[in-house]
This record gives structure tokens, sequence and C-alpha cells, in this order.
């Protein structure tokens, strides 16, 4: 009688997904060559993103395809299914997957596993603010990032052939709301783009636009610290930046964005980065979930109570054995989830062969982040960097942690290139629209281009 493979079922093909499986192709080469262990890794998109690059991306110093890697290439000893989890019974041994051929032909896909590794990530944290899902856009995707540049430039465009000055304002008036790393980045990054690409415009100047960021808290980029949130905030000011903090979006109904200290700004542009929640397929399992509705976790990355299932970075609450403070749970970042990644994958390993298991730890070395080109602020291992050696660092860090070499290799040909030709501003919006010039010479009749009409939607 054949024995059947184990099979590691993991949900996910993030950060922590994919570096999970790469660990445990490494790994547990020789027992998947003999067949004894299956990987499956279940992905809405056939690559990763590299999320700390998105603002980069929007401001066009690094292409899209380069920000993102290739599931199939990377794993190449794995199963990959591009679909999500609908729901999981862990106590059956069972997930229900959502694929694009259940998709096309209707129904779910019922999947069985033996492991089950779970880290699907998070999702954006929407609020009920009136018009906020029909305006806004969020800053996760590097769809999202690209479309975020092509929107800006286009908005130029409307300004620049524009006599009315209601839709000129709106369209030069851009808000951005939450002041942690995504919301600051691409803030940075997106207004030094549109104040290069200003000279390009006879009638546009950079003082001509407003640049809003909206934090509910006192504080922005509370990473790296009180004294360079501070000096963040400062930098931002003097490029005339309209820094509101203690400050909530109350509506962005009717394209005018109101704010709770009474402020009113008509604008076509509110991007929305102010938190994420953990991925709803957590809630559809059986599995234990804290407070916040992330999986209870150990110091071994097992869920508590739950033999054969792991889990890591956005999705697990794992406990920090490095904290003063009993309790502490680790912080949903990129540092602890790609490390998180390697003891995962060499956890599972260890538990298929009955070997002990590693405890997680790892101690906060700090933080770094971009303002724009050749600006930053990094507060690592208690020295605290500004300008443009923060701005420095920041490439060389994450530039270490973009996964596989041609990456590596493309992303820093792309930046030398960058020092030595001048900024792309071209917008590439109707690559959003495919079918459109179709549809004119077919249909005869022009369909209605929403960026280009003042009531339309971004």
């Amino acid at each position: 009688m054949v024995k059947e493979p184990v099979r590691i079922l993991i949900v996910g093909g993030g950060y922590v997904g994919m570096y999970t499986a790469l660990r445990l192709q490494r790994k547990l080469k020789s027992e998947l060559k003999r067949g004894e262990v299956e990987l499956v890794v279940v992905s809405p998109d056939p690559y990763m993103t590299y999320q700390p690059f998105l603002p980069e991306a929007a401001a066009g110093s690094i292409s899209p395809r380069h920000v993102v890697v290739p599931l199939r290439r990377v794993l190449g000893q794995c199963r990959i299914v591009i679909g999500e989890a609908r729901s999981i019974d862990h106590a059956r041994r069972t997930a229900t997957l959502g694929t694009l051929a259940t998709e096309e032909g209707g129904g779910t896909e019922q999947l069985t596993y033996d492991e089950l590794v779970l880290a699907p990530g998070s999702i954006s944290r929407a609020l009920p603010i009136p018009g906020l899902a029909d305006f806004a856009i969020g800053f996760k995707t590097v769809e999202e990032a690209i479309g975020l540049r092509n929107h800006v430039i286009e908005q130029m465009d409307i300004a620049s052939s524009t006599r009315d000055p209601a839709i000129r304002d709106a369209a030069l008036t851009f808000v951005f709301v939450g002041g942690g790393y995504a919301g600051v980045e691409a803030l940075g990054e997106l207004e030094d783009m549109a104040r290069y690409t200003a000279r390009y415009y006879h009638n546009i100047e950079p003082e001509d636009m407003k640049w809003i960021l909206v934090e509910a808290s006192d504080r922005i980029l509370p990473e790296v610290g009180e004294e360079m949130g501070t000096y963040t905030i400062t930098q931002l000011r003097r490029r005339n930046i309209d820094v509101r903090l203690k400050t909530r979006l109350d509506s962005c109904a009717d394209r005018i964005a109101v704010l709770s200290d009474g402020a009113r700004f008509p604008t076509r542009t509110v991007v929305w980065t102010a938190g994420v929640k953990p991925h709803p397929v957590l809630a559809a399992t059986d599995l234990p979930l804290n407070a916040r509705g992330r999986l209870r976790c150990t110091p071994q990355l097992t869920v508590e109570g739950a033999p054969h299932a792991w889990a890591a970075g956005d999705a697990a609450a794992v406990p920090d054995v490095t904290a003063a403070e009993t309790g502490t749970e680790t912080a949903p970042n990129a540092q602890h989830a790609v490390r998180q990644a390697g003891v995962l994958g060499d956890n599972i390993a260890h538990s298929l062969r009955g070997e002990p298991l590693e405890t997680y730890s790892h101690k906060y070395v700090g933080s770094v982040a971009s303002l724009g080109l050749h600006k930053g602020v990094a507060h690592v291992y208690g020295r605290k960097l500004k300008g443009y050696p923060a701005w420095f660092m920041h490439r060389v860090y994450h530039l270490s942690r973009v996964p596989t070499f041609n990456r590596k290799a493309r992303v820093l040909a792309e930046w030398t290139l960058a020092g030595v030709f001048k900024r792309e501003i071209v917008s590439l919006g109707s690559l959003e629209h495919p079918r459109a010039e179709f549809e004119l010479a077919a249909g005869g009749k022009h369909p209605i281009d929403p960026k280009l009409d003042p009531k339309g939607s971004s």
C-alpha cells in the first residue's frame, strides 16, 4: 500500500507564506524528492509583493514588475493554487477554497491537509465614513500604488487643461489619511514626484498643489521614535505639506474631505492608509483568536491548543520573549515577519522529524523611513539619522531584504539609471481600461472616462 505524502498547506503567498515555503523547500529537500511531503501554497495572486517598495514604485523610481516576486519561479517544488481560503475546519483538516476555476464554474473546492500554515496577512481597516468606499484609494497592493501614480499625474493634466478654478483646486488637492509608514512614505514620494513633474506644465507651480496628511493621534511614524517623528513633521511642513494631528476624516462624500477640526477640502484624491486588520479568513476557522482577531500563538509559532496548526506575520499574535513586560506581542511588521518565517519553516521540519522546536526570539532593532528622494529618517540600534544618510540606509536595508538576487540586481540597476537620467512623468491610466478603445470601435459610442469627468469616480 502506497503511503500518502504529508500535505503542508500554506494559506497566503505574501512575505511569510513565500519565505516559509522557501525554507521548507530547503529543509525538506530529500522528503520532497521522495514524494513523502507535498507543499501547497494558496495565494490570491501568483506573486509576492514587497510592500516597502510600493512608495518608490508609485513615484516611478522602481518598475512595478520589480516590486513583485513570481511564486512559481521561486517555489519550484510547491504546488501553487491561485485562490483564497474561504473557511478552514482544522478539526477535520479541511480547507474550503475559492479558486479561479471555481469562480468560472461556481461552487468551491475542498482540500485536505496534514499541517496548516496560516499566513494570509492583513487587509485595510476601513471605517464607515461617508464617501470612503466610493472615492478613496488604498495603498497595500502594487495595483493601488501604480494606479495612484497615474491618478496624481492625471489630476495635474485636468488642472492644467480646465478653466474652472473649482475643478482645478480639487484636482490639485491630495489628502492622505494615516501617519504610519504607508501614509508618510507614500505622501513623501508622490509629493516629490509631483513637484518634479510640475516643471513640465506651463501653468502649474508646486505651490499650487495642496498636500494634506491627516493623523488621529498626536504623532506620526511612532516606530522611529518621538524625536524623529517630530523632525519628520517639521520637514514635511517645510515642503508646504499640511500635517494635521489629532484630526480625523469625518466624510469624503461628494468629493469634499471634511475633517474633525472643521476644515473642508474639495478634492479628487483621498488616500486611505489608516491601519490594517486581520484577514477575514481567520474568523472563518475553528482556531483560537485574541481580542484583536489574530491567532493566539506560542513562542514556537504553533497555534495555541491546535496541534499541526502554525501561524506567523500579521495573522499571528506571537509572544515577545525579549520584552520586559509579560503579555507583550511582536509587532505585525516586515522585520518580524521575515524572521518568523525562517523559524516557522525550521519548526515544521523539526516537527515532522520528531525534533525539538525552536523559540522565536528577536529584539526590535529600529526602523527606517523614506520621505522622498534623498530624504529620510531612521532610528536603528539607538542611533538616529536624518536626511540623506537615513534615506541611503533605507535603500540599503530594503535592497538586502527584497527576495532573490534577480530582484536585487534589477532594483539596483533601476536606482543607478534613475541617478543618471531624468524621472519618467508618463501616466498610463489607460491601462486600467484596456477595452475602452475597442469598445469605441465596436460600439460606436465613446465610453465616459471617469478620470476626465469632473463628477465621475477616481
